[in-house]
């Protein structure tokens, strides 16, 4: 029997970020966005109101919380029956998004750019995400090195976890997410893929986000509105490696295809998803 996947449906409520920036920045269109996701299978609907695209700037945390507070609170009220996750690496915002209905934290710096979380993760019974980055959005992809990109990233999410751990965090209540296009080159993200399960065995459920990202459009030469089908083949053959949490803009065809894969792929990897489950 195939494993159980869960699907991460992206609610942005930025002006800038490389996909979507700029299509929801209304409160009442990113909760009519997040309602729909969450009607096509999103299990969690992740909320993030600062982009992470590279060369992207930081936002402040005012600015950052304006943005997305009324989005978590519309959609805690719209009763969708998705977990809802705060995509952010600020405690102030994580607290106050966690005060508003969340139940989950997708820090992209892994509790780097501002330790609080952990505690404050750990305090609130929540789930969280961990992701490797190399640098920071602004720099990240300029000339990324490693020694060996899979091992590298191992480590540094092994070393994150067990920060978490010692934080207080349950590690059932972790999710590791290698960071597609978070610091790393075509080849790079293509070898994070190819031994994915190197990852996996870490031992917690791992998060891929592929979703229309820019090594996609280097392999096909589709725009950024035209990546689906290629997005859609990582995350299958991520799944058959042992993935089992997909971050995704469309979630409808993105349920068909794993649900296809999960009917006909050997169980992939040993440990489950934590949260609410839908497959």
């Amino acid at each position: 029997m195939a494993g159980e996947f869960l699907l991460m449906g992206v609610v942005n409520v930025t002006p800038d970020s490389f996909s979507d920036g700029g299509r929801f920045l209304e409160p009442s269109a990113a909760v009519a966005h997040g309602v729909r996701l969450a009607q096509e299978g999103a299990a969690i609907l992740d909320i993030g109101g600062e982009s992470t695209r590279p060369g992207a700037k930081p936002v402040g945390a005012e600015q950052e919380l304006r943005r997305v507070i009324p989005v978590v609170e519309g959609l805690a009220s719209a009763d969708t029956g998705s977990q809802l996750s705060i995509d952010t690496s600020k405690a102030a915002v994580a607290r106050a998004a966690l005060d508003a209905g969340s139940s989950y934290v997708n820090d992209v710096t892994a509790f780097r750019a501002d330790p609080a979380i952990a505690g404050l993760v750990a305090e609130r019974d929540a789930e969280c995400c961990l992701m490797h980055m190399l640098g920071e959005p602004r720099t990240m992809q300029e000339a990324p090195r490693y020694d060996d990109v899979v091992s590298d990233v191992k480590a540094f999410l092994e070393q994150r976890l067990a920060f978490a751990v010692a934080e207080g965090v349950p590690e059932e209540r972790v999710t590791l997410d290698p960071g597609i296009g978070f610091g790393k080159t075509l080849d790079q993200n293509l070898e994070l893929l190819r031994r994915l399960e190197e990852i996996v065995a870490i031992g917690r459920p791992v998060m891929v986000g592929t979703s229309r990202k820019s090594f996609l459009g280097k392999l096909t030469g589709r725009e950024v509105d035209q990546r689906l089908a290629g997005t859609i083949a990582t995350n299958v053959l991520a799944y058959a490696r042992g993935a089992s949490v997909f971050r995704v803009h469309d979630v409808a065809p993105m349920r068909d295809a794993l649900t296809v894969a999960a009917a006909t792929v050997a169980t992939p990897w040993t440990t489950s998803p934590t949260a609410t489950t839908r497959s």
